[in-house]
C-alpha cells in the first residue's frame, strides 16, 4: 500500500498542474482556442449531431504495412483514431519494464511501446496545425496529433473534465469500472477509444505506473525542454494536458490523415 501511494505521489509531482477546467463552446471540431496559460473545451455544443457512438460503422481495422501489426480503428466526430496504443518498434522505443528494447515482461502487446518525444516525432518540427502534418513514428496515412487535435477530441466527447471517463478502456486499469459495477472510479469507453494505461519511463531506464496512468504525446512543442501530452489516471474522470520533458517515454496514439 505504501508503495502504491508513493508511486502515485511521485507521478503527480512529476506531472505538475493541468490546464484550466473552464468549459466554453466552440463552433467546429479542430477550432479550439488555446494558449500556454489556459484551455477551453466544449461540453455544451453538439459538434457532430448525427454521430452515434454505438454505430458499428465507426469501427474498423488497419494493418501497419511496416510490421503487419493490426489495429482497431474508431471514428469519433470527424477524427479516425487507432483504437490501441502504437506498438511499432522504432529505434529508441521501449516496452514497459525492459530497457533493452525487448519485451521480457510481455507489456508491449497490451500497452504498446513507449517513446520519447523526438522518437515519436521522428525528429520532425513541432506543429499545432489541424492536421498536424507530422507522420512521426505513425504508419503511412496517419500522423501524430497536434495539441489542437487532442483538444478537438476532448470537445467531441463532452469536454476534458469527463474525457477520461469516456475514453478509458473498461478493462486494463487498476481499480476502475463501468457505471453500476460498484467501482468508485469510472472507465466507460463510451466511444471505443479504449485508452490503456501504459505508464511512463525515464531515459535512464526507470519505469512506473503501468495500469494506473496513461500519457500520450502530441506533435506540439511547449518549450525547448518540453512538449504537450494528454494524461489520464485510474482515479479521476478528466483527461488533462501537460507540457513536460521531451526525454520521458510515453505512449502514442495515431490519427488518420
Amino acid at each position: 500500500m505504501k508503495k502504491l501511494f508513493f508511486s502515485a505521489f511521485v507521478f503527480l509531482a512529476f506531472l505538475g498542474c493541468s490546464g484550466d477546467t473552464d468549459e466554453q463552446p466552440c463552433e467546429t471540431c479542430g477550432e479550439i482556442w488555446s494558449s500556454s496559460s489556459s484551455r477551453q473545451s466544449s461540453s455544451s455544443v453538439s459538434l457532430c449531431p448525427n454521430y452515434n457512438p454505438a454505430s458499428s460503422s465507426n469501427r474498423g481495422t488497419f494493418t501497419d504495412p511496416r510490421d503487419s501489426q493490426e489495429y482497431s480503428t474508431i471514428l469519433i466526430c470527424n477524427q479516425t483514431w487507432l483504437a490501441k496504443n502504437l506498438n511499432y518498434d522504432a529505434d529508441g522505443s521501449r516496452c514497459y519494464g525492459d530497457n533493452t528494447g525487448g519485451d521480457s515482461q510481455g507489456n508491449c502487446d497490451t500497452y504498446g511501446r513507449l517513446y520519447n518525444w523526438h522518437t515519436a516525432m521522428n525528429n520532425a518540427a513541432s506543429s499545432n496545425a489541424v492536421p498536424s502534418g507530422v507522420q512521426g513514428v505513425c504508419p503511412p496515412g496517419w500522423h501524430l496529433p497536434s495539441d489542437k487535435e487532442w483538444d478537438a477530441l476532448m470537445t467531441a466527447v463532452g469536454g476534458s473534465s469527463l474525457a477520461g471517463r469516456h475514453l478509458k478502456s473498461q478493462t486494463g486499469w487498476y481499480s476502475c469500472g463501468t457505471s453500476g459495477s460498484g467501482n468508485s472510479y469510472l472507465c466507460e469507453d463510451t466511444y471505443g477509444f479504449a485508452a490503456l494505461p501504459g505508464g511512463y519511463g525515464y531515459s535512464g531506464g526507470y519505469f512506473s505506473n503501468a495500469g494506473s496512468y496513461g500519457s500520450w504525446w502530441s506533435a506540439s512543442e511547449g518549450s525547448d525542454f518540453g512538449a504537450y501530452r494528454r494524461n489520464m489516471g485510474y482515479y479521476y474522470e478528466n483527461a488533462y494536458w501537460h507540457n513536460g520533458s521531451k526525454s520521458f517515454l510515453f505512449s502514442v496514439r495515431c490519427l488518420q490523415d
